[in-house]
């Protein structure tokens, strides 16, 4: 009919500018987020902060963000309107932005920190539910993909914006910078408003009168979540210190560090922009564990190359092997986290757990390994990384697939239209106690409660309150009276 196709048409649009508006969310995100990377230590030095001091700020930062891993993963479930999570958390940064630019005391620095930690801790797990009301949770690969594309174009961009702002306009205007880049980001958050808007399955159930926290939470103790959990945390205790390692072994051999970490830097990127829907596909197609371990596996890899190697050419182009990491496994994060506990009603809380997981490995690697380079050298401590990132390999090959399966598929796509075929828009003709095949006319035999709809199909009535239900064996038809 034309007005259904109409609705149709109306609502493929909603949808094409929701993912459009995605799209350009996750990039601006990108841009500021860069705002708040390592300017803010180049920011600090100029205003004659001490190193100890710098720590201090970004420690609390970093602080901060772990704690509230799990709460704003909580927060974001209970939220229906995923969009207004997000342009809040954009707000926030704003303000922080401001914090830093306009007066860098240590109480607007400090309180910063915890703004941006705070506010990071809600923004992904927006972003990701988001990703999953748009697209649904059997084509949440795809649509992380273009996240992580689109995220990694908003890296290399802003990068290059805060590095160009800092050196021909000052320090002080990246924080300018990245205040007036939240503008356009919540520009784009405007087809959103209405689309990202969770469904009953996707809020959390309210709690039962009797029922304990932990079986309320019960998803929590999923076994695929803490193993996924377990290897996440050693693949960031493995990943998270080697820029640092090579920035000191670089710096040892006399090259020019700055440019070859700046280098170290974009060329992950732009694999991730490359890679990031292939894998996503990949993902979709093959399952979430095979594409896990190809990522995880990249690590080390790039850790031995390291460690056997100081040609600075050969450090920069082994970072190639880190953009395929990074892409497996930024996507891999919410899309198994989707798998296991997006029909739950808990996929951010989940989401925040696996992120404080890796909270832990960032924290506690880099001083350990840098303890480690300290006292037994660069070499030794890139071994002891690759044993770690195996160790991550080996947790991955023992993790359950997670990919749902094309029968939950099916039954999710009949629920959602009953009555109706899941592989087709045609309503299902099937008449029980006939031998009438779908599609085809109903024989003579056929019970005499149906009727054809305007568009000729025909369907069965249901039996009313004092009906009985037909059963499977065909009545025989009353005799016709003749009139005289």
């Amino acid at each position: 009919m034309p007005a259904a196709a109409d609705n149709e048409n109306s609502a493929n649009l909603t949808r094409s500018g929701a993912s459009r508006g995605l799209d350009w969310f996750n990039l601006f995100v990108a841009n500021i987020q860069t705002g708040f990377g390592p300017f803010i230590a180049v920011y600090l030095s100029s205003q004659s902060w001490t190193q100890t001091s710098i720590g201090l700020a970004l420690s609390i930062g970093t602080i901060s963000s772990m704690a509230s891993q799990v709460p704003a993963g909580a927060l974001v479930d209970l939220m229906p309107n995923k969009a207004r999570v997000a342009a809040f958390s954009v707000l926030v940064f704003m303000v922080s932005a401001l914090m830093f630019a306009i007066h860098p005391i240590p109480l607007f620095v400090y309180l910063g920190e915890i703004l941006h930690g705070i506010s990071s801790c809600t923004l992904g797990p927006a972003i990701a539910a988001m990703s999953l009301v748009i697209a649904g949770r059997f084509a949440m690969g795809l649509r992380l993909g273009r996240n992580a594309r689109y995220a990694a174009i908003g890296n290399g961009v802003g990068a290059a914006l805060m590095g160009a702002c800092g050196q021909y306009v000052s320090e002080r205007a990246v924080f300018y910078l990245t205040a007036a880049l939240t503008l356009p980001a919540l520009f784009a958050l405007l087809p959103l408003r209405r689309s990202a808007i969770a469904g009953g399955e996707l809020l959390p159930a309210p709690r039962k009168a009797g029922e304990s926290r932990a079986a309320y939470l019960h998803v929590l103790s999923d076994r695929r979540l803490l193993i996924f959990s377990a290897c996440a945390m050693l693949f960031t205790f493995a990943n998270a210190p080697l820029l640092m390692l090579i920035s000191g072994t670089l710096t040892a051999k006399g090259s020019n560090p700055s440019l070859l970490i700046a280098a170290c830097i974009v060329l992950p990127q732009i694999i991730v922009a490359l890679a990031s829907p292939s894998v996503g596909r990949l993902a979709e197609r093959r399952g979430r564990r095979i594409v896990l371990t190809i990522g995880l596996s990249m690590l080390p890899l790039r850790c031995l190359l390291f460690a056997t190697s100081q040609n600075p050419t050969l450090l920069v182009t082994v970072q190639v092997l880190d953009g395929v990491a990074a892409a497996c496994f930024g996507i891999m994060v919410p899309l198994i986290v989707s798998d296991v506990a997006g029909g739950s009603g808990h996929f951010n809380l989940s989401l925040g757990a696996v992120g404080f997981g890796i909270g832990i490995g960032g924290t506690l690697s880099t001083p350990a390994a840098g303890w480690m380079a300290d006292h037994f050298g660069s070499r030794l401590a890139f071994f002891a990384l690759t044993g770690i990132g195996l160790a991550a390999v080996l947790v991955a090959l023992v993790m359950p697939e997670t990919r749902p399966s094309k029968e939950a598929e099916q039954d999710v796509s009949g629920s959602a239209a009953p009555g109706r075929d899941a592989s087709s828009d045609v309503p299902s003709r099937d008449v029980p106690g006939t031998d009438a095949p779908r599609g085809d006319a109903p024989s003579d035999d056929a019970p005499s409660n149906l009727h054809g709809d305007e568009g000729g199909d025909v369907q069965r009535s249901e039996p009313g309150p004092s009906e009985p239900a037909d059963d499977a064996t065909p009545k025989p038809k009353p005799p016709t009276r003749r009139r005289a």
